[in-house]
């Protein structure tokens, strides 16, 4: 029998994903559990499993290409299942899901195979099929990826030739039929050269990058933002710093301001609790979190991805130092699973490192607030009524403020920057 597995959902809310490296071929035996494909998702890149013992017959998509949950990833023969058999198996694991093709006149079913569904062995439906005025009355088979194309195109699905499974027609039928069409119409045009493309460098949208685009919208219409700029002085922090980096740095540890920041964040979190908020305005409540999910902002070569460190008030410095060190390593290697960024409460990102100051960085929604973090510099500054060189740590905050009012949001910096100025009792814990 001949099996069909569809792109799993691999995370919350996830909706399509896009074919890194195809890791079997056409006609290579697996067994379940083994390795199928490697997939880009919005958040990681994830390797996928097969679900059963078999021989490869077909793969759905090329590397680089994106496809839709549920849609076709493989066709696996499975020995031992056939006939009567297979065909009870369909009907069990097939959904029937409701078709109208807008301006086709045509409404149909698209059979779209569940998680145990199976084709029993045949020879129908290999080779071409040619649609016909008459066929074209009939349901038209064809993958979701290949409508949505074929309706982003303007292109009459009913009139494309389906090379797919019984005539399926794919995304790759959609496009030899529009660019056949296209050339029929104009050869001329093909010959003139296009100078805008000289101009223009052309790149695919990663998942990571429309992730981030919709996230921030999502951001901005949903919160209402309000920022808070400060400085503070950080000389002691530099000096404890100094001090514990050689001890830390002989156990692997790279100790970095950051670890201090973060500690300082939690600390101040728990005195001001509308900070680790969230609003839930369908059921008029506010959420007050008794946690301290602490995400941290990591610029990587595909993007900015958020990795939690969990439960951060319970560790040491030492300890989120750790933390710090192997989130971002994993995160710049691509190594981040979904866990890694679940149940985050608050959010710091630092972006001093590369020369920025002051930003007004955009909340993770539904967090109730996030902390930038600018590059330290010298700078002259007062102490016990003489002028001193200092070094400053200039501090963004930004809150959702229906939730935090101007007030707490000056009250929770104060308390940051308090214990920035004095870190002895954060290193102690």
């Amino acid at each position: 029998m001949k099996y069909i597995f569809n792109f799993p959902d691999i995370g919350e809310g996830l909706e399509e994903g896009t074919i890194v490296e195809w890791l079997v071929k056409k006609g290579q035996k697996v067994e379940s559990g083994d390795l199928l494909v490697t997939m880009e998702t919005d958040k990681v890149v994830a390797e996928i499993p097969s679900p059963k013992t078999g021989i490869i017959s077909s793969l759905f998509g090329k590397e680089g290409e994106t496809i839709h949950v549920g849609d076709a990833l493989v066709e696996i023969e499975i020995e031992g299942v056939a006939g009567k058999e297979a065909v009870k198996e369909v009907e069990k694991g097939s959904d029937l899901e409701a078709v109208k093709e807008e301006g086709a006149g045509v409404v149909g079913t698209l059979e779209i195979a569940g998680n145990s569904a199976v084709l029993s062995g045949s020879t129908e439906g290999i080779g071409t099929i040619e649609v016909t005025k008459e066929t074209a009355k009939k349901k038209v088979l064809a993958t979701p990826v290949a409508r949505a194309m074929a309706k982003d195109m303007g292109v009459d699905i009913n009139h494309v030739k389906g090379t797919g499974p019984a005539g399926r027609v794919t995304k790759d039928d959609v496009l030899q039929h529009a660019e056949s069409t296209t050339q029929t119409v104009s050869t001329a045009s093909s010959d003139t050269p296009n100078v805008e493309n000289k101009l223009v460098e052309v790149e695919p949208l990663s998942q990571i990058r429309k992730t981030i685009a919709k996230n921030m919208i999502r951001s901005k219409h949903n919160a209402a933002h309000m920022s808070l700029f400060d400085d503070v002085e950080i000389s002691e922090l530099d000096r404890v710093r100094k001090q514990y980096k050689v001890k830390y740095a002989g156990e692997g540890v790279k100790l970095t301001y950051l670890a201090f920041i973060v500690k300082a964040v939690t600390h101040a979190l728990k005195k001001h609790k509308a900070l680790n908020s969230e609003m839930d305005t369908e059921n008029d409540k506010m959420l007050y979190k008794k946690y301290y999910n602490i995400g941290l902002a990591v610029d990587t070569e595909k993007g900015l991805v958020v990795p939690v460190i969990r439960n951060a008030d319970r560790l040491s410095i030492r300890e989120i130092a750790m933390e710090i060190q192997t989130i971002s390593d994993k995160a710049r290697e691509g190594k981040l699973n979904m866990d890694d960024f679940k149940d985050g409460t608050f959010t710091i990102t630092s972006y001093g490192s590369i020369g920025g100051k002051y930003a007004v960085p955009v909340i993770n929604y539904p967090q109730a607030a996030i902390l930038g973090i600018g590059g330290i510099s010298k700078q002259p500054v007062v102490k016990n009524d003489q002028l001193d060189i200092g070094l400053v740590l200039p501090l963004s905050l930004t809150v959702d403020h229906r939730i935090v009012d101007g007030g707490e949001v000056s009250r929770f910096m104060n308390t940051v920057m308090g214990y920035l100025a004095d870190p002895v009792s954060l290193i102690m814990e």
